[in-house]
C-alpha cells in the first residue's frame, strides 16, 4: 500500500470486543492502517490480550493499551453474569479510553480517530465527549448490518409468530428474499440471547445521530455490491475487506502466515497428514471457537463422514468456553462410538491453522458454522461449503452462501434442531460427489476467490477505500491540536 503523507502521523485507536471473532479482523485492520503510515494504538480487555500473547498476535508496529474489565481470566457464557460484564466492560473500557486518548495527546501523538467494532456503542460517547472522529468497523457482513437497520425502523413489527411458516418470507431493500431461517437469530421470537438487540439498537440510534456516518465494512465491493450501497441515504458502507491476514491474499508477506497464532500447543502433523492426499479430497469440518456440539449431533455428523468415505480433518474442541451448546453436552459421555472407524479414515484434533487448511489444495468441502470470518475465509480460498449456522449472522452468512454466490448448500435440522446423518451425507455428497451442482460451485468458489483477491490488490477497491478513508479523517482533523473534553464531559481522573 502507498503511504499517507500528511505533516503529522495520523493516530487511530482501535477498540474491540474481546471475543476471537472480533479480533481477528481488527488486528488485520490495524496492520493496513500501519501499511498506510498510520499509527494504532490497540485497546482490549487483559483477558483477550493473554489470548493475543499466547496466539503470538502481538506485532510489534501496534501499540497496546490493556485494561481490566474485572474478567481476567476471560469471561465464561455459562457461568458469568452476562449483564455485569457488559456493564464492567463498558465502565471501565470507558475509563481506559479517556485516559489514552489524554495520554496520548500529553505525549504529542493525539489520537486522530476512535474505531471500534461491534457491541461497543459506548465508545461513540467517550469520542464525542473530546469532539473526536468515531467510526464503526462492521465485522459481519453488510447485508446483516441491512436487517438490523430495517428491523429497528419498523421491520420488526412484521416479524411475528408466524414467521416459521413455510410460506412466511420478508423483503429488505437491498437483499433476496428472506425466510425466518435467514434472519439473524437476535431477530426472530424464538431469540433467548436477550442482551444482543439492545446492543444493537443503541448502536444504530447512535449512528442516527450522525449526519450520513461512515461504516467500515469487513466485506468487499463485487460480494455485496447491493447491500453496500448507502441506507436510505443514512448510513455510507465503505467496504475495506476482506480482513485476513495479507499472505493469504497476495503471498507477498510469509510472516503473516502464522499471524493467529498456536491458540494451543498443538503440532502441525494435520498438514502433513494432509499432503498426504489426493487433491481436492478432504472434508474440513470446524464451527469456531464458541459452538459445542451435543454428543446426539456429532454421532450424526460421524455417521455422515464414515458414509461419504472421504478423507477427514474434524475440529473437536474441549467445551470449557463454548456459549452455544446443548444441555445434554454438560451430562454425556463425549466419546463417539464409532472412534475407532473415524480415526481410520480421518483426524480429529482440538485446533488447526484453519487458513492454511483451507489453502491446502488437498481441501475439498468446508462444513462450516458460518462465522463471517470463517465465510470470509472459504470465499478468500476458494472453497465450497456445506453450510451449519446456529445463531447471530450465520443463518443469513448461510444464506448468502448458498443462495446468493452459490458456492455450497445448507442443511436443513429436524423437529428437534438436529441435522441429521443422511442429511449431512446428503450435501457432503452434493458438494465434493461429481453432481452438476457440485461442479457449479467450485466454479462459483473460485471466481469470488478471484474478485476477493482483486479487491485486496494496492489498486483494488477495498484498500483504495481504506486509503481515501484515512486521507478524509487526515484532512478533516486538526493533528496539531490536544484533544479537550467538553466542560460538560466528566472524564473521572
Amino acid at each position: 500500500m502507498t503511504k499517507i503523507m500528511a505533516q503529522n502521523q495520523p493516530h487511530f485507536l482501535l477498540v474491540t470486543f474481546p471475543a476471537q471473532g472480533h479480533i481477528n479482523p481488527a488486528l488485520q485492520f490495524a496492520k493496513r492502517l500501519i501499511k498506510l503510515g498510520v499509527k494504532v494504538t490497540f485497546t482490549t480487555t487483559i483477558s483477550a490480550y493473554r489470548k493475543m500473547i499466547k496466539g503470538g498476535q502481538i506485532p510489534e508496529s501496534i501499540s497496546f493499551e490493556v485494561f481490566s474489565d474485572g474478567f481476567d481470566e476471560g469471561y465464561k457464557p455459562k457461568l458469568d453474569d452476562t449483564t455485569l460484564f457488559l456493564t464492567q466492560l463498558r465502565t471501565r473500557g470507558t475509563q481506559s479510553l479517556k485516559e489514552t486518548i489524554l495520554s496520548s495527546a500529553k505525549n504529542g501523538t493525539p489520537v486522530t480517530c476512535l474505531v471500534y467494532t461491534i457491541l461497543l456503542p459506548w465508545v461513540t460517547e467517550v469520542a464525542n465527549g473530546f469532539s473526536l472522529p468515531s467510526t464503526l468497523l462492521w465485522i459481519q457482513p453488510a447485508s446483516v448490518l441491512r436487517i438490523y437497520y430495517y428491523y429497528f425502523n419498523g421491520y420488526d413489527k412484521l416479524i411475528g409468530d408466524d414467521c416459521k411458516e413455510p410460506t412466511w418470507s420478508i423483503e429488505i431493500p437491498g437483499l433476496p428474499m428472506l425466510k425466518s431461517r435467514d434472519l439473524p437469530s437476535f431477530c426472530i421470537p424464538s431469540n433467548t440471547y436477550h442482551f444482543a438487540l439492545p446492543l444493537f439498537k443503541e448502536q444504530l440510534d447512535m449512528l442516527a445521530s450522525e449526519e450520513r456516518p461512515t461504516i467500515l465494512v469487513n466485506s468487499f465491493d463485487g460480494l455485496e455490491e447491493e447491500a453496500l450501497k448507502e441506507i436510505d441515504g443514512k448510513l455510507n458502507m465503505v467496504a475495506v475487506g476482506p480482513l485476513i491476514p495479507s499472505a493469504f491474499l497476495d503471498g507477498k508477506d510469509p510472516l503473516d502466515k502464522s499471524f493467529g497464532g498456536d491458540l494451543f500447543e498443538t503440532s502441525k502433523d494435520y498438514l502433513q497428514w494432509m499432503n498426504t492426499k489426493p487433491v481436492g479430497s478432504i472434508i474440513y469440518i470446524s464451527f469456531g471457537s464458541i459452538i459445542m456440539l451435543s454428543k446426539k449431533q456429532k454421532e450424526a455428523m460421524a455417521y455422515a463422514l464414515l458414509e461419504s468415505g472421504r478423507p477427514f480433518l474434524w475440529v473437536i474442541r474441549d467445551k470449557d468456553g463454548a456459549m452455544i451448546q446443548s444441555e445434554e453436552t454438560e451430562d454425556e459421555d463425549e466419546e463417539l462410538s464409532c472412534m475407532e472407524q473415524l480415526e481410520q479414515l480421518g483426524l480429529i484434533v482440538p485446533w488447526c491453522s484453519q487458513l492454511e487448511v483451507l489453502s491446502h489444495p488437498s481441501l475439498g468441502c468446508f462444513v462450516t458454522h458460518c462465522g463471517w470470518n470463517s465465510t470470509l475465509e472459504s470465499v478468500v480460498c476458494g472453497v465450497p461449503v456445506v453450510a451449519f449456522p446456529h445463531w447471530t449472522d450465520q443463518s443469513t452468512n448461510a444464506k448468502l452462501l448458498e443462495g446468493v454466490w452459490e458456492t455450497g448448500v445448507r442443511v436443513t435440522a429436524n423437529e428437534d434442531g438436529v441435522v441429521e446423518g443422511e442429511e449431512i451425507r446428503k450435501c457432503l455428497e452434493m458438494v465434493m460427489g461429481g453432481h452438476e451442482n457440485g461442479a457449479a460451485m467450485r466454479k462459483n468458489a473460485k471466481k469470488w476467490k478471484n474478485l476477493a483477491r482483486e479487491a485486496m490488490k494496492e489498486s483494488g477497491s477495498s484498500c483504495m477505500n481504506l486509503k481515501a478513508f484515512v486521507e478524509e479523517i487526515s484532512r478533516s482533523s486538526t493533528l496539531d491540536k490536544v484533544a479537550i473534553p467538553s466542560k460538560e464531559y466528566d472524564i473521572c481522573l
